[in-house]
């Protein structure tokens, strides 16, 4: 039953009487609820000797006009992983970055649950009309870049923290991803299953990581023709993203490093990919000299 409004204030009912212009009509379009329906990871390689232009594109320009400033994204961070973390990745041989400390920047945009439909093409005609009036930088390459559907979040205290929602937005010392490869697109359901029930229920406990988002990633609207291609095996896959409360390097031996031999000795998928990252310095170009 709907709640009655409050006694003298006005209940409006959908927009303008006669109006026309979609600005009035589509915020009363489709669920608003405060709720991660999906995510944009994108993960890039500047071209060697564009780092420092590429890392000021995307923090002046393409962060807020390419992204945040579209509707129905309602959150977005910047994360780089210096050489000093890139060191850390592991396995050696990863479907995801070759070599693997290729992709020092990746960006995660939380959508709003719901409302993927409308925000993406906004997207595309944004990015069009960047590219007509020369706004995209070319001298990167797409490493791991795709819409993901958000599946479940995991905390370490249950919510009395900050939620899934702040995790952009809560100024956490450091971010790790691991992507995780069941066997076939079959099993992917059972190693979710795991993942969020028993592992990372386990890597959590007792550690500064506050929470793990688990994501399913999704073939790239707009298919091969796309400037972004699919990373092979993408049906098969699981992304874990752990928000850390301390340095992900101070916390890798014990709660990180190890975790491909615990995934593998589950029986239900493999780690193809492990990252450290902490946040950028937004307006700075603060570890661009620590990439290579």
């Amino acid at each position: 039953m709907a709640e009655e409004p409050a006694a003298g204030r006005k209940k409006f009912g959908g927009p303008p009487e006669g109006a026309k212009n979609p600005y009035w009509i589509l915020p009363w379009k489709g669920p608003y609820e405060v709720k991660i329906g999906r995510a944009l990871i994108t993960m890039v390689e500047p071209h060697v000797g564009h780092e420092r232009a590429y890392n000021r594109w995307y923090e002046d320009d393409h962060f807020y006009a390419g992204a945040m400033a579209f509707p129905w994204m309602m959150a977005g961070r910047r994360w780089v992983a210096p050489r000093r973390l890139s060191a850390l990745r592991y396995p050696e041989q990863s479907p995801i970055a070759d070599p693997i400390t290729a992709g020092p920047y990746i960006t995660v945009y939380w959508v709003v649950d719901g409302q993927f439909d409308g925000m993406f093409k906004w997207s595309v005609s944004v990015n069009q009309r960047l590219a007509d009036d020369d706004r995209i930088h070319h001298e990167r390459t797409h490493l791991y870049t795709s819409f993901q559907s958000h599946q479940v979040t995991v905390y370490r205290d249950g919510e009395a923290g900050p939620r899934d929602i702040h995790a952009l937005d809560y100024p956490y010392a450091g971010m790790v991803m691991e992507v995780v490869d069941a066997p076939d697109a079959a099993g992917r359901g059972a190693l979710l299953d795991w993942l969020c029930g028993d592992y990372v229920p386990e890597v959590l406990a007792g550690t500064p990581v506050a929470m793990c988002v688990l994501f399913n990633p999704e073939h790239m609207p707009g298919g091969p023709d796309s400037h972004v291609q699919d990373t092979p095996g993408i049906e098969n896959r699981v992304t874990l993203l752990y928000f850390c409360e301390q340095d992900p390097a101070e916390l890798w031996d014990d709660v990180f490093a190890h975790n491909g031999d615990k995934v593998a000795a589950g029986g239900l998928g493999q780690i193809v990919f492990s990252s450290p990252w902490i946040p950028t310095l937004p307006g700075t170009d603060t570890y661009v000299d620590e990439l290579r």
